[in-house]
């Protein structure tokens, strides 16, 4: 971490390029209403509303506020809120007992608590393995 001096004489910090974006958060609050796609390295929270695509390469938080129209895509997702457009989630979606999701999951795994209203089709992928089943096996 380097530190540099800022206005009056206070410290503030900037991230080395050694230093890992997953604890970093951007934050859409509620009131808030975007339109146009959202790409974003850093997790997201988001309390407002979003009329567009969203992807993110770490974890995405919708709030009970929250709204998506339009697809979302990333690594790992939690739904307080709604959406309507399809889902596609690396790992790990979360479908809190207040999520609303109208479209399609692709998803790795899938979490779904009672109270959650989903419509649509859900596929699950299967996790990558080094399992090699071209190897021939006998039974004597």
């Amino acid at each position: 971490m380097l530190e540099r001096k800022g206005f009056f004489g206070s410290n503030s910090s900037t991230p080395t390029m050694s230093e890992s974006t997953s604890d970093k958060w951007n934050r859409i609050l509620s009131g808030t209403e975007i339109t146009g796609n959202i790409v974003s390295d850093s997790n997201l929270i988001i309390e407002g509303l979003i009329n567009g695509n969203v992807t993110c390469s770490g974890k995405v938080h919708i709030g009970t506020t929250g709204r998506i129209a339009g697809n979302l895509s990333a690594t790992n997702a939690e739904f307080e809120g709604s959406q309507e457009g399809e889902l596609s989630i690396d790992n790990l979606l979360i479908l809190r007992s207040t999520a609303r999701i109208k479209g399609n999951i692709n998803t790795l795994k899938l979490n779904i608590e009672e109270g959650a209203f989903f419509e649509g089709a859900c596929v699950m992928k299967s996790p990558v393995s080094s399992t090699n089943f071209a190897q021939s096996v006998s039974f004597e």
